[in-house]
């Protein structure tokens, strides 16, 4: 019998003066032109820190320092919108980090912003707007999309 294999992915909820840090994606299968958090899997040999790090600097170019990061959310969840694969979604915060962020990959971002947490944007990645609202409600884990599965 096979091992089970599930996908891993890292992302920010970075805060600052009460507004989050959200980029456009774009050019992407998977909800182009809807707002999350710098995002993106782990890549292997890379704890989930060191991943949702390299992850910041590459797609909006600041430093954050691993031990700066905070776990603050995970989700398990089915992906009923790509390949019926389950997910592990690890979601950090940091209260500091260097530089100002910049899209540094417009081939798949349309805009980099913050945007008040009152007031998000509509066209959320469903993912990110449930991981926020947990996040906000002090859970610090959740399920997601299970009642979507393939059985």
């Amino acid at each position: 019998m096979a091992k089970f294999n599930f996908h891993a992915a890292v992302n920010l909820l970075l805060v600052w003066d009460n507004k989050i840090l959200l980029i456009k994606r774009a050019n992407t299968s998977y909800f182009s032109e809807y707002y999350e958090g710098p995002a993106g899997h782990i890549d292997g040999n890379e704890t989930v820190r060191e991943a949702m790090a390299r992850e910041a600097n590459e797609e909006v170019g600041i430093a954050i320092d691993p031990k700066d990061m905070v776990l603050v959310h995970i989700i398990h969840r089915y992906n009923k919108y790509k390949d019926g694969g389950e997910y592990f979604e690890f979601y950090l915060t940091a209260d500091k980090w260097q530089g100002e962020p910049v899209n540094k990959e417009p081939e798949k971002c349309h805009e980099v912003g913050w945007f008040p947490l009152d007031t998000l944007p509509e066209n959320m990645v469903p993912k990110t707007k449930h991981a926020i609202e947990q996040w906000r409600l002090g859970n610090v884990f959740s399920e997601l999309d299970w009642e979507n599965r393939i059985k």
